[in-house]
């Protein structure tokens, strides 16, 4: 790269708008053609402020462009420069003539993960898409008469990055019949059916705050509610009050968070009654079945599939988790995702034999929070664990182990009654009523979470509770027939 070009003064840059990503590109493109280094530029928006305290100082009108000059830019740094441009930050300009600068001698300098600047581009390109999403979910038009006396539908939103302009294509797609206007306090955009138009900025008293349909659209919001699926923390991470105050929907929110736990208590105890009444299961087929059918409480009404156990009838070792994952619930089958990897990797490590043991979960169905085209996976409340117990208990009185190897503090739970500490109680063997030991552990997707040292530290100490386990199988004291010989002694005295 040629040398940077030394100069007297700083060269300031002023664009036309916020938002203005071809103005940056033309006289960022011009800069770097002139070798004007990052650290003598400034720049600002006509008519706003700066985030360069330089910017004021004397300085030289920019570089005109020379066509022929040769900038080198990847398309992944003009894609994430493109929407980073939007967000507030008064220092994104000089982030990206920095970036710009430095790809003249590094083409691969995106590829760098770990490089800060291409980090912080990154970021503020994620932000932005974020209130991109934001203002295509909470836009909410209501429906005036215009000077004309014809209809037209106006919604006020308040974004928090320069995306107005970004988002127009969407909302002139979706809505290319009808005529409408989206106020903000920055500007506004009025499309009549062919033809977009820009506005100055507004007020939100300048949009209705009512219409005829929204006591429509509560009635449906309020049909589709659905008391066992509400996470309040997960509902505001998608949909912040802020954007409260311009949907109608929102005005019934704390209503039916207030009555959904006792909603939710009285599904449960109905299904709870019916369960207890039932007979138990005469093998693992009927246990199979039965699960399949289950739908007495909210995990079981959200269209999953139930994932039976799966193992010999008699084993002297039960492995439970605490319920299938995305892969388990596809395949049908226990532990054959990710973390059932780690698991086999692990019980052969310490010599146990996988095909020996039954595989089940204290919970029979895939509990997820939907993110686009993903299902992310969500723990069961105790609630939960312990109304799908009756299942488990039904396994452990056909299978019979002799010990049970409990995956984390819900395994732990759907077999004490408590939910335990992992940390304080793992690897110890814990007596339970029926004759039973279990060992609790860590289960293997908390060691996929961690990263480096801490996962070679909670590896190891996952190896050695499954030798601890390995030793207590190996102990003829835990043989099968003796223990059966014991019962009967026990019977006939």
């Amino acid at each position: 790269m040629t040398p940077a070009r030394k100069i007297a003064e700083r060269v300031h840059v002023e664009l036309d708008a916020p938002d203005d990503f071809a103005g940056w590109r033309e006289r960022a493109r011009a800069l770097v053609a002139a070798h004007i280094a990052p650290e003598h530029v400034s720049w600002s928006v006509a008519g706003g402020t700066t985030g360069d305290l330089f910017a004021t100082m004397a300085s030289a009108p920019p570089p005109e462009a020379n066509p022929a000059a040769l900038v080198r830019a990847s398309a992944r740094f003009l894609d994430l420069a493109k929407t980073a441009l939007l967000h507030r930050a008064p220092e994104r300009f000089s982030l990206l003539y920095d970036l710009l600068w430095r790809l003249q001698a590094n083409r691969h300098l995106m590829d760098d993960a770990a490089d800060g600047q291409v980090r912080e581009l990154e970021r503020l390109a994620r932000t932005v898409r974020r209130d991109i999403h934001k203002m295509r979910a909470f836009v909410r038009f209501r429906s005036m008469r215009d000077e004309t006396g014809g209809e037209r539908f106006v919604a006020w939103f308040e974004p928090e990055h320069h995306i107005v302009r970004a988002n127009a294509a969407f909302f002139v797609d979706r809505f290319a019949n009808q005529q409408w206007s989206i106020l903000t306090p920055s500007l506004s955009l009025h499309w009549d059916g062919s033809a977009l138009q820009e506005g100055p900025a507004a007020r939100r008293e300048d949009a209705p705050d009512h219409d005829a349909t929204e006591a429509a659209w509560q009635r449906y919001y309020a049909s589709i509610f659905n008391p066992a699926r509400l996470k309040v923390s997960a509902m505001l991470k998608e949909m912040p009050r802020k954007y409260w105050k311009n949907m109608p929907e929102t005005r019934l929110i704390p209503d039916l968070i207030a009555g959904a736990q006792a909603r939710e208590a009285a599904m449960i105890a109905i299904a709870g009654e019916d369960i207890a009444s039932s007979p138990m299961p005469a093998n693992l087929a009927d246990i199979a079945e039965g699960i399949s059918d289950c739908s007495r409480c909210p995990i079981g009404c959200n269209g999953t599939r139930a994932v039976p156990g799966e193992g010999p009838t008699q084993a002297r070792l039960l492995i439970l988790g605490e319920q299938p994952g995305d892969t388990e619930e596809t395949m049908g089958r226990p532990f054959v995702g990710p973390a059932g990897a780690v698991l086999d990797r692990h019980l052969a490590e310490a010599g146990i034999d996988r095909s020996a043991a039954y595989l089940t979960n204290a919970v029979k169905h895939f509990k997820f929070l939907p993110r686009g085209k993903k299902r992310l996976h969500q723990n069961p409340s105790a609630r939960e664990i312990d109304h799908c117990r009756w299942w488990l208990d039904a396994e452990r009185a056909l299978v019979r182990p002799d010990w049970i190897l409990a995956l984390g503090a819900s395994a732990g739970r759907a077999l004490l009654g408590r939910t335990p500490s992992v940390g304080r109680e793992r690897g110890v063997p814990v007596p339970l009523p029926d004759g039973t030991h279990m060992l609790l552990t860590a289960h293997p997707s908390y060691l996929l979470r961690l990263e480096g040292d801490a996962r070679e530290r909670e590896t190891a100490r996952f190896v050695q509770d499954l030798k601890v386990l390995a030793e207590a199988l190996s102990s003829q004291h835990w043989r099968p027939e003796l223990r059966q010989a014991a019962e009967r002694i026990s019977t006939s005295g």
